[in-house]
């Protein structure tokens, strides 16, 4: 099922430690990855400062856009949970005054979304 998540797009966890020595160019001085996720070939990530948005475009994939959203500009967010014939939980972020969804990201089962949730919620409130 893992495969068939990734294909789908939803997202799975990524560890610390594969995160620093990837992205850890980004972080600024006392920042650090708290949390982070590997859709097929994006990638996002929650530091104790900031949300990274790593976008891999084209077909190379030689590309990419990073995308930083600070947690005050967070002006809220949703979280729908997985049913029993939905394979995924969806977070739904609103940045600043827009009326839609900046950011929209699907989570398969093995995600803890209310840990997600969780989390995201001590940033922003």
């Amino acid at each position: 099922m893992g495969l068939l998540n990734k294909l789908i797009g939803n997202a799975s966890e990524v560890s610390i430690e594969s995160l620093n020595e990837q992205y850890g160019r980004l972080l600024i001085e006392n920042e650090k990855i708290e949390l982070g996720f590997k859709l097929l070939r994006d990638t996002f990530m929650f530091t104790n400062k900031r949300l990274i948005l790593i976008d891999v475009q084209g077909i190379t994939g030689s590309k990419v856009e990073y995308k930083s959203i600070p947690y005050n500009s967070i002006s809220r967010f949703s979280l729908e949970s997985a049913g029993t014939l939905d394979l995924d939980a969806e977070l739904k972020l609103w940045i600043s005054s827009e009326s839609t969804p900046s950011v929209s990201k699907k989570f398969d089962k093995t995600i803890d979304v209310y840990e997600v949730q969780k989390y995201l919620a001590g940033k922003v409130l």
